[in-house]
């Protein structure tokens, strides 16, 4: 059977992909101006108090919701979508959680990341082990918390992202993002998007003959792709 002949890029001269690639970059700094007036907007977004508290467990066993801080001002929670009668974690989420970052760089900036889930704590930790993740992981199967923040719902689990701020013994929610939003939160989209074919979804705008699949339908939790 003869190969497919795969679409490529045009094929041009130094000097032409030098002045291609200067007026892209010129459209990427005022992309990279438009987040920064964006996240300074966001920096001042009023915030809510959380009016109850939550027991989570995880590897220390039971712990408050401002246990979470790890001591620190800030926190960062990824609403892991892990329903309690599930085999594994959303693969979806895996791929975000395969990206996060070494926790020592939030640190330096008085803030902590950590993973809730609604799946009961013996299933996060088998399922933390299969991946080889290292990050803080919390169950809240014994509390409201997935239900009070809107991401367990009569339709099913919900992912996204909840930043939070202590003063004191007071938490308050600061922000929160969903769907395609957390793709801030990790690098492997940001990868795809530096490539010519991108991340080959059906969405995106490319042209003719560049490799594409619908959405969701090919990524796969890290030890599941075929070698």
């Amino acid at each position: 059977m003869p190969e497919t002949k795969q679409a490529l890029p045009p094929i041009v001269s130094s000097d032409e992909w030098e002045t291609a690639l200067r007026q892209l970059l010129v459209k990427e700094k005022e992309a990279t101006r438009a987040r920064d007036a964006l996240s300074a907007e966001r920096r001042r977004l009023p915030m809510v108090k959380v009016k109850n508290d939550y027991l989570f467990q995880g590897e220390e066993g039971s712990v408050s919701f401002l246990d979470l801080f790890g001591g620190r001002r800030q926190l960062i929670v990824y609403h892991f979508m892990f329903a309690p009668g599930w085999k594994a974690g959303c693969d979806g989420c895996s791929w975000l959680a395969d990206a996060m970052t070494h926790p020592a760089h939030l640190h330096a900036r008085d803030t902590s990341l950590v993973m809730v889930s609604r799946a009961p704590y013996e299933k996060l930790a088998q399922y933390k082990k299969r991946m080889g993740w290292s990050m803080p992981w919390y169950s809240s199967f014994e509390s409201d918390f997935n239900y009070d923040f809107g991401v367990t719902t009569a339709d099913g689990e919900r992912h996204g992202a909840s930043v939070f701020l202590h003063d004191g013994n007071d938490v308050y929610r600061t922000y929160f993002t969903g769907a395609r939003g957390v793709e801030y939160l990790g690098s492997l989209w940001t990868y795809l998007d530096l490539t010519p074919y991108g991340r080959q979804e059906t969405w995106e705008d490319s042209p003719e003959g560049w490799p594409q699949t619908k959405p969701y339908v090919w990524n796969r939790r890290h030890d599941e792709y075929d070698v």
